[in-house]
C-alpha cells in the first residue's frame, strides 16, 4: 500500500514537472517576461529572462516607409529609468493569447493587448527555444 501511494506521488509530480507543452511555457515567457515585466511595472530580472538578448522591437516610422529598431538593451533601460523616476503603469495590462504556431524550435505567437476593456495593440512575437528555455528574439505590432 505505501508503495503503491509513492509510487501514485512519483507519477503526479512527473506530470506536473515535465507535463508542460511547448505552448504552456511560450505563454509563460510571454505572460511572465512581456505582459508582467515590460507593461506591469515587472523586474528586470523578470524581462530578462524571457528576452534574448539579440532581441529587437521592429517598428514602422511615423513616415509609413521606414523601419525603427529598438534593442531590449535599451527598452530596459528606459523601463529602469521610468521606475526610478517613479512612473509606474497605474493601469494594468492584459493579454489575450490568438495564435500560437511551433514548428521545431521556432514559434511565433500573435496576441492582443488590452488597457481598461481597450485593444491597444497586436503583437506578434517570434520565439526560438534554446537549450535552457524559450526566448523572445523579435517582435513586430499594430498600434489600435
Amino acid at each position: 500500500m505505501k508503495k503503491m501511494f509513492l509510487l501514485n506521488v512519483l507519477l503526479i509530480m512527473t506530470v506536473t514537472l515535465f507535463g508542460q507543452t511547448d505552448e504552456d511555457h511560450i505563454k509563460k515567457t510571454i505572460t511572465d517576461s512581456y505582459v508582467i515585466g515590460i507593461h506591469n511595472g515587472g523586474t528586470i530580472e523578470a524581462i530578462n529572462k524571457g528576452f534574448h538578448p539579440g532581441f529587437e522591437l521592429l517598428g514602422i516610422g511615423q513616415d509609413g516607409n521606414t523601419m525603427t529598431k529598438l534593442p531590449i538593451y535599451t527598452w530596459t533601460e528606459n523601463i529602469r529609468q521610468a521606475k526610478e523616476a517613479g512612473r509606474v503603469p497605474s493601469v494594468k495590462t492584459e493579454c489575450k493569447f490568438l495564435n500560437i504556431d511551433i514548428t521545431g524550435n521556432a514559434a511565433m505567437a500573435k496576441i492582443e493587448l488590452h488597457r481598461e476593456g481597450k485593444l491597444i495593440f497586436t503583437d506578434y512575437l517570434f520565439l526560438y527555444k534554446f537549450k535552457d528555455s524559450w526566448k523572445i528574439v523579435n517582435k513586430i505590432y499594430f498600434r489600435h
